[in-house]
């Protein structure tokens, strides 16, 4: 039998849901098959960490089922710097690596993921070393599409997804800033948005103000519980946006990452001019709040998986 990544259990059930736990853990099995495999392969030592990005973990039963059907997978897939994969075709083969990882992996939940293009450079990131994105398209259409974005700094899942809400700032400043007023966009991008404004503040909420949370909750339930029945109406996406708009939740979000890194020296909002060291760093004092949140997620399906495997048929 061939020996390709995989989780320890199916990833999609027949109902075409998705557990989130082994979703991740099927991230972070890749991740280790590649670095193994470029060792093996090419003689390069390349650890890699990786998991899964979006936020859908948070919209999940006990057992890290989503509660809504999961049309696009996301992962963050973080590299070493000073590295071989500084030579653009060491890069390569490890793209490659990721893409047959990706499309053997998935082929047993009916997939057939094929390569659509990698290389494209993720907003709001380092431009001397961008995060760089690799597209898949399912086929079969089980899902619409893989993503995964490559970031140039070797640090924990956890430590990257928090990073990662510097570039959801940058968006919702994009949208937010009343300096400029309310952005009127189309709703489909507008839905994409308020997304981005769930996972922002639920990655963030255990460093937040009691004060902030008491504001900003009721708005980001609201939003959730839209999703979960299915957010299409535009005028309801248009409503939810103008409530977001009114509500200060960028500031108050603001206050929490952009004060963090503004004691070390760093504008959130410049970003792109960070040195590379830089890179998926996150300030101790956010890590300590930030971090074990994160973790808990993911030990709180395992336990509840085990539970169940345990329990009588």
């Amino acid at each position: 039998m061939e020996d390709f990544p995989q989780a320890s259990s199916p990833v999609l059930g027949v109902d075409n849901s998705t557990n989130l736990f082994y979703l991740h853990e099927f991230f972070e099995n890749v991740a280790q098959d590649v670095s193994q495999q470029m060792s093996r392969l090419y003689d390069l030592d390349i650890p890699i960490t990786s998991g899964l990005w979006g936020g859908t973990y948070l919209i999940a039963t006990d057992e890290g089922k989503c509660k809504r059907r999961v049309w696009r997978f996301y992962c963050i897939v973080n590299l070493p710097q000073n590295t071989p994969l500084d030579q653009h075709e060491n890069l390569e083969c490890l793209i490659d690596l990721y893409r047959e990882g990706f499309a053997k992996g998935f082929k047993s939940c009916g997939m057939a993921l094929e390569l659509k293009e990698w290389g494209g450079q993720l907003p709001y990131s380092n431009k001397k070393k961008p995060s760089l994105t690799l597209h898949m398209v399912d086929a079969n259409k089980r899902i619409h599409w893989l993503r995964a974005f490559f970031v140039w700094n070797l640090v924990s899942w956890e430590e990257s997804t928090i990073f990662d809400t510097i570039r959801l700032i940058n968006i919702l400043k994009e949208w937010l800033d009343p300096a400029h007023g309310p952005v009127l966009r189309d709703p489909i991008l507008t839905r994409f948005f308020l997304q981005d404004v769930i996972i922002a503040y639920r990655t963030l909420e255990s460093a937040c103000e009691p004060k902030f949370l008491e504001q900003a909750e009721p708005i980001i339930e609201e939003m959730t519980l839209h999703f979960l029945l299915g957010l299409h109406n535009h005028a309801l996406i248009r409503e939810l946006y103008s409530k977001v708009y009114d509500s200060g939740i960028w500031k108050g979000l603001d206050e929490v990452l952009g004060e963090a890194y503004r004691k070390t020296g760093l504008d959130v909002y410049g970003i792109g001019g960070w040195p590379v060291e830089k890179i998926n760093w996150v300030p101790d004092e956010l890590k300590e709040k930030l971090v074990p949140p994160l973790q808990r997620i993911f030990v709180n399906y395992k336990s509840s998986l085990d539970k169940k495997s345990h329990q009588p048929a």
